[in-house]
């Protein structure tokens, strides 16, 4: 009893020393975000959609607003198998353990010993062995919390890690969102090719017959079989391109070719997958504490001004404590002599005296690492929002010029026919024609590639806003504005 008691009283002089730590307060820095957009935001018809929130479902649920199941499919099948989602839960595993570890620094340890020996002691005492058990106890008393500063930075780093998961899942669905988008718009790109190629085929077999009767020169005869030629190239050309397109979702997503085209034809029709729409109607602050890379940056800082507290302890004095209980036992002629063992202590204490200036350098160089996490923080913030104002630039300028290429479209299609009609009636020239089917083709381009662009502007605003990345809670937000810790 009276060892529990002195033991009791050991661990509660030492567990006040301890709570005399001096651990700083987590960082705050000034992350310098706008106050306000400067680009324009989406429409107020848009509602907002912000998927994810950390898990597959929701990170689905946006895809699924426009029906599209094969590209929710292609994503998860991406996600699986991405070596960077890998890695970044390689990461999680590595934190969480650097974790525990730095966390088991401030409790005691415990080990249990054991050992036998047989020795002749040469003198009165008679030859015998000596077995001995014991349990050992050890602990760093956190005086000045170093091993606490140092729990704080991993667990800093663990938050981190889980942030760059859903980061790097996010960057997955984006880019694979895009390459489809891409193909889509690539088969609608080929229909025009093949629609046109046909159309300048059947005008040369035309100007062959009116060729062939006199009513047309070599001349023209030349100029329709090299339209035709040449559309046939541009045929064969965007096909080549789609094919490469499938090859590239082949290897995002590791789904066998032939299983992916088989997707693709008994998919939604090119012409209607579009990425669907969402708002962004929060300030820049609000917006930028979704992205995830934001918060791992503002971890780091987090993790690197822990750091600085961990080396600023190691100048001052550091404080241990040890002791151990057990039972030994001594066996000589057949008799056996048990007692009992016990030791609190010793209670001791290491104070830096010289060390020709190294630990003030390892303060130092934590105040420098301290600087660039900051300095990193406030880029990581400005290019969240660069690449959040693009988007909405792009947008806006998608919407502003879908209605105008729209009508190009409509125009150049009426007068393409009638220019063909007034052709086949020997009324019109080839070279009119040609020009009439020039004007149309560049119009039907540019209406899907205009579709294209925005449908890559709604997944670069969404991959720009985070995913609808939430931080944990409790978590302090990732932009904020208050002064940074002392590190002299």
């Amino acid at each position: 009893m009276k060892i529990i008691v002195r033991a009791t009283a050991a661990l509660a002089v030492a567990a006040a020393l301890s709570a005399c730590a001096l651990t700083p307060p987590a960082p705050h820095v000034d992350a310098q975000a706008p106050q306000q957009w400067q680009a324009p935001l989406p429409g107020p018809s848009d509602q907002p959609q912000l998927p994810h929130n950390g898990n597959q479902a929701d990170l689905a649920d946006w895809w699924r607003h426009q029906a599209d199941a094969l590209l929710v499919r292609l994503i998860e099948s991406a996600q699986a198998v991405s070596p960077t989602v890998a890695s970044a839960a390689s990461r999680i595993a590595q934190s969480r353990a650097d974790r525990v570890s730095a966390g088991a620094a401030l409790v005691p340890t415990l080990d249990g010993t054991g050992s036998i020996s047989r020795a002749n002691q040469q003198s009165a005492l008679p030859t015998g062995t000596t077995s001995q058990a014991a349990l050992q106890t050890a602990w760093e008393i956190d005086v000045f919390g170093a091993n606490r500063a140092t729990r704080d930075a991993a667990q800093a780093r663990l938050d981190s890690a889980h942030a760059g998961w859903h980061d790097a899942r996010v960057s997955v669905a984006a880019e694979v969102a895009n390459q489809y988008y891409a193909l889509r718009a690539c088969e609608q790109l080929l229909a025009v090719a093949k629609q046109d190629a046909a159309s300048r085929a059947d005008t040369a077999r035309l100007t062959q017959l009116s060729a062939t009767a006199g009513f047309e020169s070599p001349a023209s005869l030349a100029l329709a079989r090299a339209s035709a030629a040449d559309g046939n190239n541009r045929y064969l050309t965007q096909r080549a391109s789609c094919d490469v397109g499938v090859k590239v979702l082949v290897a995002l997503t590791a789904v066998p070719e032939t299983e992916l085209r088989q997707m693709l034809a008994s998919g939604v029709a090119a012409a209607d997958a579009v990425a669907p729409a969402m708002a962004i109607n929060a300030l820049p602050a609000s917006t930028l504490n979704q992205r995830p890379d934001v918060f791992t940056a503002e971890r780091e800082v987090t993790a690197a001004s822990a750091e600085v507290g961990n080396a600023q302890a190691q100048r001052y004095p550091r404080l241990t404590l040890s002791g151990s209980v057990g039972v030994a036992n001594f066996r000589s002629g057949g008799d056996n002599t048990k007692t009992d063992t016990w030791t609190i202590g010793p209670l001791a204490v290491s104070v830096p005296i010289f060390d020709a200036g190294r630990r003030r350098a390892n303060v130092d160089a934590a105040g420098a690492r301290y600087d660039y996490a900051v300095a990193n923080y406030r880029s990581t913030v400005r290019t969240a929002v660069s690449e959040l104002e693009q988007a909405l630039v792009n947008l806006d300028g998608t919407a502003a010029r879908a209605a105008d290429a729209q009508a190009a479209l409509d125009g150049y299609r009426v007068n393409f026919t009638a220019v063909e009609d007034r052709y086949k009636n020997g009324m019109a020239s080839l070279f009119e024609l040609e020009d009439a089917r020039r004007t149309r083709l560049g119009a039907e381009q540019t209406v899907i590639n205009l579709q294209r662009e925005r449908s890559a502007a709604w997944v670069s605003l969404y991959r720009a806003a985070g995913g609808g990345w939430t931080a944990p809670a409790g978590a302090a937000p990732a932009v904020a504005n208050a002064a940074a810790p002392n590190v002299k």
